[in-house]
């Protein structure tokens, strides 16, 4: 095993009062140096909350998934010493943070640059994964199989990736198409790639994308068009 030096984590978080303290709260802190919460123009007590938690909160005003991990990249920039690796997970407990030393894990042994927790590969709380979801997976990753020659199962956001790799990558989606933009950017850069299997349960509350059929339909848009747009 490889000392790759500090972990740190970001969180985009809207509105998630109800599960910012659990996610919080099953993440292994002994092997993280920081958390970030990145408030992305929450109306309830999501920030009182993570801070709570013994989180760093930054707030992010401009709405998007993106918007609010691009906020945490940087509150990481200006640290003294630069993380080694960054892990992004959700604030809707739907992914299991105890789960995070199997996505850092070929990090640290050198094996790959970036992780994805596959939802597809793991095991599934029944009704965990709308069927919208399911189906915008299905086509996404096989449209990058056809254009960038990747084998990839799910779009999931519990993902670590080397800080340096990152940073290179130039991350600009400010909404839902950068978990695309991330993979596809992976793909053409050459990075070493894996996924591993990962647990998924019901999130708490409603889903801000998949829950509605516009934010569903906004969302496998702005995917389908991330992937033709960074086509080679």
């Amino acid at each position: 095993m490889i000392d790759h030096g500090p972990i740190d984590v970001i969180i985009p978080a809207f509105n998630e009062e109800g599960s910012i303290g659990k996610v919080l709260g099953d993440l292994p802190r002994p092997m993280l140096r920081r958390v970030v919460v990145v408030d992305n123009a929450s109306t309830d007590h999501t920030a009182e909350a993570a801070r709570a938690a013994g989180a760093t909160v930054v707030a992010e005003t401009r709405r998007g998934y993106g918007s609010a991990c691009m906020t945490g990249i940087r509150t990481l920039e200006r640290l003294d010493e630069a993380p080694s690796i960054v892990v992004f997970l959700d604030a809707d407990y739907s992914d299991h943070p105890d789960e995070l030393p199997r996505l850092v894990e070929p990090l640290r042994s050198a094996t790959a640059e970036l992780v994805i927790g596959s939802r597809s590969l793991g095991r599934r709380e029944p009704g965990a994964l709308l069927p919208q979801a399911r189906f915008g997976n299905w086509l996404a990753t096989r449209l990058i199989r056809v254009l960038y020659g990747v084998r990839m199962t799910d779009l999931g956001p519990f993902r670590a990736i080397l800080w340096d790799r990152l940073v290179a990558l130039e991350m600009c989606d400010t909404d839902f198409g950068w978990t695309v933009e991330m993979q596809i950017k992976a793909a053409r850069d050459g990075l070493r790639y894996t996924e591993v299997p990962v647990s998924y349960r019901k999130r708490i509350g409603t889903s801000k994308i998949t829950g509605t059929v516009s934010g569903s339909v906004r969302a496998g848009w702005k995917i389908l068009y991330t992937i033709w747009r960074l086509r080679r």
